[in-house]
């Protein structure tokens, strides 16, 4: 049996990886590239779980979110705003410039910019080399599609991008419960299937308060 784990673009899995190894040797993890946009409905048919972008749909599928992603502004290298250690976005807005908004883009825009749309992220950073303006993105995109004409800056109050693990509802099985755990960082000895040596503990506990047994007398 495989355990199959669909991944987006970005997301480093190294760690986790590793981890899955040395507890589940007899369990291969493979390991299912995939773009923002077919994680969530490959979930189930392709994919036992993914490591994927919020959100979800969670009439679907479940998810635990495990962390924000910093967002930063990718400009041409020679652009004055690498000037500036960190900018805020009115501070972006300010400078007058489009902003690209790809087709994939993955951050959660209250007010989405309303520049040009490439098919993707990775083709609006070779726009941005052009200097056609201007993308904000998650920080391990801009590193994913490193590029030595484009740099980037953070971007204090730019809308965030979560990642989190997600698996189908009718699919959660003690496969997935491990991986939950691995992503958790629980130990090897801390997971739900713990929950009956807890039991019996209490259990053992109970029985010292009751003293012990009395002997069984002996005939006369």
């Amino acid at each position: 049996m495989t355990f199959r784990l669909l991944v987006v673009p970005g997301i480093v899995i190294d760690r986790w990886r590793h981890t899955w190894a040395e507890r589940r040797p007899a369990t291969p993890l493979e390991l299912v590239q995939v773009t923002a946009a077919e994680a969530e409905p490959a979930l189930g048919r392709d994919g036992d779980a993914a490591l994927l972008r919020l959100p979800v749909d969670k009439a679907k599928h479940h998810a635990i979110p495990l962390y924000s992603e910093q967002s930063v502004v990718l400009a041409h290298r020679d652009h004055a705003l690498h000037a500036a250690d960190e900018l805020t976005m009115a501070e972006l807005l300010d400078l007058g410039e489009p902003l690209l908004r790809p087709l994939d883009d993955v951050l959660e825009w209250d007010q989405p910019p309303a520049g040009d749309r490439p098919e993707t992220t990775e083709q609006a950073i070779e726009w941005v080399a052009a200097e056609v303006g201007l993308l904000v993105a998650p920080q391990s995109l801009a590193r994913l599609y490193h590029r030595r004409d484009v740099k980037y800056k953070p971007i204090t109050d730019a809308p965030a991008s979560q990642v989190a693990l997600a698996w189908p509802i009718d699919g959660h099985t003690d496969l997935v419960e491990e991986m939950i755990g691995i992503v958790r960082g629980r130990t090897a000895n801390s997971t739900r299937g713990q929950e009956p040596k807890q039991e019996k503990k209490q259990e053992k506990k109970q029985e010292k308060k009751k003293g012990p047994a009395s002997k069984a007398r002996r005939p006369r």
